[in-house]
């Protein structure tokens, strides 16, 4: 009894098949369909393996909206070795909106070498190459937002040798919590003072042999510190040509909100233009020696999110590939054989055309000689 459904059920299945068949005597097989036929073949093979590629990998997608978020703090992450001793120097952040200067208590001054060992001049020279692909190729920014958290740390690694030299240069690092206003954030002489109608340091007690603002900055960024994540300002050495130098960093910050699959948070990209000049006042060339940061923050804010392609979309993509392959395959193979054919026809016609025979009048006679047994003799 189930034999007999089953029978009933396929010979309805058979009987809903709309698909054309051709018999299997109407079938001629030929070189030229072969080879057009494994030609297809391979070609579809490679482009399912590229089409394989493409859906493994995933994207960056970037929006853009306003940033309604202006309570919150912005905590700025610092880590700059100046050269000069560090009760010579002072940090602070001068905060424009309240036109007071901020609490700098996060910050650490610790006494260092300014000269990097060997392997720290490899990592800051890996870095700075880094950073000179990232300003011509804006795409390798993807690769680093991907490879967050799973990265190598991004920090100076530790001093190894045991040097015997006394340290000649501050290493100011830490992190400090801001309004998300303009700002300025400094590093000059004398260690900054409160003052109700402004800003000051005391600068009085040091000999101006003394200033050096020769600095490197090992790492800064502005938000959550995401390790893996290469800033514009890391890695950079600035060398001071002169005592009393000052070095400008205009830094534009723009909130974004990473979400990538494996790590999701708030961080904040900046762009940086540079700037340094001697002072003299003799010349008109006014100002404190020093290193000053004066950012500014965006009003919009960019949601940077990795995407991936749905299975649903690669297998229609699929489709399409396997199904314009044959059906280009075989209007090229049908059409090459249309040529063929006729070229061969004519030349065909052509070796049926009759001779000419001259006649003895003079006229000729495109009629082809009968031949016979005895025209041999």
């Amino acid at each position: 009894m189930r034999r007999l459904n089953r029978k009933k059920t396929l010979n309805l299945m058979k009987e809903l098949d709309a698909f054309p068949k051709v018999p299997e005597s109407y079938v001629e097989t030929s070189a030229s369909g072969g080879t057009v036929s494994l030609i297809a073949f391979t070609t579809i093979a490679f482009l399912t393996i590229m089409e394989f590629t493409v859906y493994r990998d995933t994207w960056m997608k970037y929006e853009y909206e306003v940033d309604k978020d202006f309570t919150s703090k912005l905590r700025i992450n610092i880590d700059i070795t100046v050269a000069m001793r560090c009760q010579y120097v002072g940090a602070d952040v001068l905060d424009l909106a309240e036109t007071m200067v901020a609490s700098a208590d996060g910050l650490i001054y610790e006494p260092v070498v300014f000269e990097l060992t060997p392997q720290q001049k490899e990592w800051q020279r890996m870095l700075q190459i880094i950073q000179s692909r990232l300003q011509e190729e804006h795409s390798l920014q993807d690769v680093i937002f991907k490879s967050a958290f799973k990265s190598a740390s991004t920090a100076l690694p530790p001093r190894e040798d045991n040097s015997l030299q006394s340290p000649d240069a501050c290493r100011i690092h830490g992190h400090l919590y801001v309004n998300k206003v303009a700002g300025n954030f400094h590093i000059t002489v004398g260690k900054a003072i409160p003052h109700p109608r402004g800003h000051a340091h005391l600068a009085a007690l040091v000999s101006h042999e003394s200033y050096n603002f020769s600095h490197r900055i090992d790492h800064l960024s502005f938000g959550e510190l995401i390790p893996g994540i290469i800033n514009p300002l890391d890695g950079t050495e600035k060398i001071a040509s002169d005592h009393n130098q000052m070095f400008q960093y205009f830094i534009t910050v723009v909130p974004t909100k990473l979400h990538t699959y494996k790590i999701s948070a708030e961080t904040h990209q900046f762009s940086v233009t540079e700037r340094e000049r001697v002072i003299n006042h003799a010349a008109g060339s006014h100002g404190v020696s020093g290193i000053f940061m004066k950012y500014d923050i965006s009003s919009l804010m960019v949601t940077v999110t990795e995407e991936h392609m749905p299975f649903w979309q690669f297998l229609v993509r699929l489709c399409g590939i396997i199904g314009g392959i044959f059906s280009t395959t075989g209007i090229l193979h049908g059409f090459g054989r249309f040529i063929a054919e006729v070229v061969f026809c004519r030349f065909r016609l052509g070796s049926y055309r009759s001779a000419s025979v001259p006649l003895p009048d003079g006229h000729t006679s495109n009629h082809l000689p009968l031949t016979t047994d005895n025209s041999t003799h």
